[in-house]
């Protein structure tokens, strides 16, 4: 059965996957797998190469990052159906970031770790960036895992450190998000990563408030209220891709 799933998601052009049980999946700050499916025995984590972000345009590389959305979104729910279609099986998709919950108390955290599932499913291990290295495509890469009450063989992990150790990533941080090792400082991230997002929305809006009506009418023709409405009506953006494209593991690889 593993197989012939295995064969069913390459098939639809996914790079990757793994399959870790539920027990081995490990997040100190998200969820546990029964907040989101009752019974859960596998999660199934796959791998999606990032083709677009070494462009110097924000833009375009933002724009090569919704691509990889649209595709991952469209082969969880394929793959949802054929679970459900050939064996029966319950399946929820944990997407790859928004939608996720707004707690005061859980502020920018994911509802999941997608990292710290493709390391249980044997499909990388965490770099200096605390991002997900993999085997062949380094750091460039985007996750999406299904979570399903199928049991299924487990992947065994990746026992090799896959980061050098270069520090490329730490140097190349417009915010120094990853001055302390084995940590992301978040809020600094965020500024530069997501310059257009929450924060931005509530600090346009209160500056907005203790303004003049001129002030005020002058607030909608600046530049940056049109990037924050931008990134609105399209959802989650990044500007920020130094902590992947500064990565030269894989690099080479990827290519092949």
């Amino acid at each position: 059965m593993k197989t012939a799933i295995k064969q069913y998601i390459l098939g639809l052009g996914v790079d990757d996957v793994g399959f870790a049980r539920v027990s081995d999946y490990y997040s100190a700050k998200s969820y546990p797998i029964d907040h989101f499916l009752s019974g859960a025995k596998t999660i199934i984590v796959m791998v999606f190469q990032e083709l677009g972000i070494e462009s110097p345009s924000a833009t375009i590389a933002m724009n090569s990052r919704l691509d990889m959305n649209c595709f991952q979104r469209s082969c969880s729910y394929q793959i949802s159906r054929y679970l459900k279609r050939q064996y029966q099986a319950t399946t929820v998709d944990m997407p790859y970031s928004s939608p996720m919950e707004q707690h005061k108390d859980r502020l920018a955290l994911a509802d999941f770790s997608q990292r710290h599932a493709a390391v249980a499913a044997g499909l990388g291990s965490l770099g200096r960036h605390n991002l997900v290295i993999h085997p062949r495509f380094g750091t460039r890469i985007g996750l999406v895992s299904l979570i399903t009450n199928l049991e299924l063989e487990p992947n065994a992990p990746v026992q090799q450190d896959l980061c050098i150790h270069c520090d490329l990533c730490v140097k190349n941080c417009p915010g120094a998000a990853l001055d302390t090792p084995g940590k992301t400082d978040v809020s600094k991230c965020i500024l530069h990563s997501q310059p257009y997002g929450l924060r931005a929305d509530i600090g346009f809006w209160q500056q907005f408030a203790a303004n003049s009506p001129e002030e005020q009418k002058q607030m909608f023709i600046d530049e940056k209220y049109w990037r924050m409405k931008q990134a609105h009506s399209i959802g989650m953006q990044y500007y920020c891709f130094n902590c992947m494209r500064s990565c030269p593991v894989g690099v080479n690889q990827a290519a092949l």
